[in-house]
């Protein structure tokens, strides 16, 4: 048997079903018709970022990263409950338009935007994270062409990591941002060229449990920012501090403090040097927000065994939940939280109830298993088996068209 990881704490159970805006779960299939279905809650949406707000100092701005999660219905609510949007393509640009986001509100990110993307981002308004110097000349060169004023924010390659990140995005060697000793001669030219400078983006790591390590990264945040602001002599807009705050998937995982990195951004705010008293800043979130909102159900469509292991074969897969898999981004294979629809336990099952099962997608591929020899209740076929943290990097992030099985329904209630 090998261990799952810890369930959200958001989440009832009402005469053994699991819950979702007091509907149970079973229902809920009933009304989508089918599965593989993801089921996103507004009111852990709600909850997540009331918690975030009541954390955080009130001048500091929370911006959704919409990689995360860009389903239209998410988007709209998203927007109604933060103070800006980052995206990372020109097709985000659109799906966040589409969902009524104001373009002042968005920040556009991203190694390779394409000139169609740049002239389409400057047209809209949005700001762009500049990512080289040569970006920085095409899109000059753009706004020369169109008559408009670009708005840019410079992406920074900091000297630092953000330690115990699932993703590292700086420190060393990166395709992301300019190194620090870019930045200045980026900015004058953006101000020369008579351009928007708003300020700086700087992201150093994503997915981090360390709040220690997200308070230390986030003052060398600081630092470098106030060093290049004095560098160039102009007093940016707005510093996009980054995010980095991670959710447990895993066993022996558990939740950062927001309180306490919020009291930590607290001191920093009130004791800023004088080249950042009048900056705005803002933080980006994206799989924080979102990612325990969402569950991922998929059906028992086989049961079977083999060399006396027992392998429960289900209509979805790795095709909407790669994560979960193990193929994204993770070096060991680890059990996301599992449960059943119609049996779910909040403190987590009984040995003696169970029997040890191995989850599998309908996938011809040995990757395809969602669960590997997990503890659960018996189970038959029909039965709807439930992933939770499928909030996040879920249906945005999984290859969809291999095999053709087709795309899973999303919901928002």
């Amino acid at each position: 048997m090998k261990k799952m990881g810890p369930y959200p704490p958001y989440y009832e159970a009402s005469d053994a079903k699991l819950m979702i805006a007091g509907r149970s779960v079973e229902s809920i299939i009933e009304e989508a018709g089918s599965t593989p279905l993801f089921i996103y809650s507004r009111d852990i949406l709600s909850k997540k970022m009331a918690e975030l707000r009541d954390a955080m100092p009130n001048i500091l701005d929370i911006h959704y990263a919409m990689k995360a999660n860009s389903y239209k219905p998410v988007l709209e609510y998203m927007r109604t409950i933060v103070d800006g949007f980052d995206l990372a393509s020109g097709g985000e640009l659109d799906l966040a338009i589409e969902a009524g986001v104001d373009p002042d509100k968005m920040s556009f990110a991203g190694p390779g935007k394409r000139d169609a993307e740049l002239e389409k981002a400057i047209k809209a308004g949005v700001t762009l994270n500049v990512e080289s110097p040569t970006e920085a000349d095409r899109m000059i060169a753009i706004a020369a062409s169109l008559g408009i004023k670009a708005k840019a924010a410079l992406r920074v390659n900091p000297s630092f990591d953000l330690k115990g990140s699932g993703m590292k995005m700086g420190g060393g060697a990166k395709q992301f941002g300019m190194d620090e000793d870019l930045i200045t001669p980026t900015a004058k030219k953006i101000i020369e060229s008579g351009n928007i400078w708003r300020g700086f983006h700087i992201y150093a790591g994503s997915q981090s449990l360390n709040t220690k390590a997200i308070i230390e990264t986030q003052s060398k945040t600081f630092e470098v920012a106030a060093r290049l602001a004095n560098e160039i002599g102009i007093a940016p807009e707005t510093i996009n501090l980054g995010g980095g705050f991670g959710i447990p998937y895993f066993p022996k995982e558990t939740p950062i403090d927001i309180n306490i990195i919020g009291a930590a951004m607290e001191e920093i705010l009130s004791n800023l040097p004088p080249i950042l008293k009048e900056t705005n800043f803002c933080i980006e979130l994206g799989r924080y927000l979102v990612g325990e909102a969402g569950i991922y159900v998929t059906s028992i469509v086989d049961r079977k065994i083999s060399h006396g292991e027992t392998f429960l074969i289900v209509d979805g897969g790795l095709h909407h939940q790669l994560a979960a898999s193990g193929n994204f981004g993770t070096v060991i294979r680890r059990n996301y939280p599992m449960a059943l629809a119609h049996d779910f336990e909040k403190s987590g099952y009984k040995e003696d109830k169970c029997e040890v099962v191995t989850v599998v997608g309908c996938l011809c591929t040995p990757l395809d298993m969602l669960g590997d020899k997990v503890l659960l209740p018996e189970t038959y076929i029909g039965d709807a088996i439930i992933l939770f943290c499928a909030g996040a990097y879920g249906a945005s992030a999984s290859p969809v068209n291999f095999l053709g099985h087709g795309q899973a329904i999303e919901i928002l209630i």
